[in-house]
């Protein structure tokens, strides 16, 4: 899995729109698929967003990007196991996140009186399976867009949660 590290490549992902949605997360998704005449350049700044992921098997491979404003989350610590967790899920996702640009963003912020600790098992324990239910939800919604081949992004989605 490729991570996304350029604000272009987080900007053309967000850009792309919203997957699905939690409580305190959101999932933004874009499309890669193969363009098979190249555009031409018509200017700086006229750069097509899909050529920010590269070519060939770079496109087909799954990319994913964390974001968590200072905003939600104020200490950096908290922001830190937060990322981790969304690769950590995101990784039992693969298969379900090839040939996109993924960004999975925090959109509000934990009880500090509910989790005291950014370390605390309660805290990873609710990312995670908030995390989970956010990955499910997308599966689903990808699986009714694709329509001809619900099967593919299903069984994709069964067998990342199947994993220990």
């Amino acid at each position: 899995m490729q991570r996304l590290k350029t604000r272009p490549q987080f900007q053309a992902a967000m850009a792309a729109g919203t997957v699905s949605r939690t409580a305190h997360f959101a999932l933004h998704r874009m499309a890669l698929v193969q363009s098979p005449a190249v555009k031409p350049d018509t200017g700086p700044g006229s750069q097509d967003p899909q050529a920010l992921f590269g070519v060939g098997s770079l496109r087909e491979q799954a990319w994913l990007g964390a974001m968590v404003p200072k905003r939600w989350a104020r200490r950096s610590v908290t922001r830190h196991a937060i990322k981790r967790q969304i690769y950590a899920v995101g990784a039992e996702h693969e298969l379900l996140l090839r040939q996109g640009a993924h960004v999975v963003r925090l959109r509000s912020g934990f009880d500090k009186r509910q989790f005291v600790s950014a370390s605390s098992e309660a805290l990873k324990r609710a990312v995670r399976e908030e995390l989970q239910l956010l990955f499910a939800e997308a599966g689903r919604r990808l699986a009714r867009q694709a329509g001809a081949q619900p099967g593919a992004t299903a069984t994709a989605t069964t067998t990342a949660q199947a994993r220990p």
